[in-house]
């Protein structure tokens, strides 16, 4: 059984080994320590995407130029996948609120349309004639 993601760019262990300068051994402990998750052939391969590389570079970035261990990596690198998941949940809440209030405006405009009652001048509400006027006080 393939766990090969199609139509993505695929390397082996030995390029990406290769390629960044990391023994084979590196790259099969991040994979055990579950920082790496790259897809298997049918012969147990594995197969390094893009997206795994991507992750990779992280990875080397905070333990050879920050200095963080294996599992100060793996914290990060996990709040890193929270905070992108709950970005995408507030931009798909902004996206429901946005929605929510274009519906709601044209209710608005609607009832707004329908509430108006058109009046002439004589209408309006006048105070009554034995009102004090706003400078006259009772002292």
């Amino acid at each position: 059984m393939s766990t090969r993601r199609p139509g993505k760019a695929l390397y082996m262990i030995s390029a990406v080994a290769q390629r960044y300068n990391i023994h084979p051994q590196t790259l099969r402990l991040y994979e055990r320590e579950g920082l790496l998750r790259p897809s298997r052939t049918d012969g147990n391969t594995r197969l390094y995407s893009d997206e795994d590389l991507e992750r990779l570079e992280t990875i080397l970035t905070l333990t050879r130029e920050l200095g963080v261990n294996l599992a100060g990596v793996e914290i990060i690198l996990n709040l890193r996948e929270r905070m992108a998941q709950m970005q995408h949940e507030v931009n798909e809440f902004m996206g429901y609120v946005k929605q929510e209030m274009v519906r709601g405006l044209g209710d608005w405009e609607q009832r707004l349309s329908t509430a108006m009652v058109k009046s002439g001048p004589a209408s309006f509400v006048r105070p009554p004639t034995d009102a004090p006027s706003p400078g006259d006080t009772d002292d």
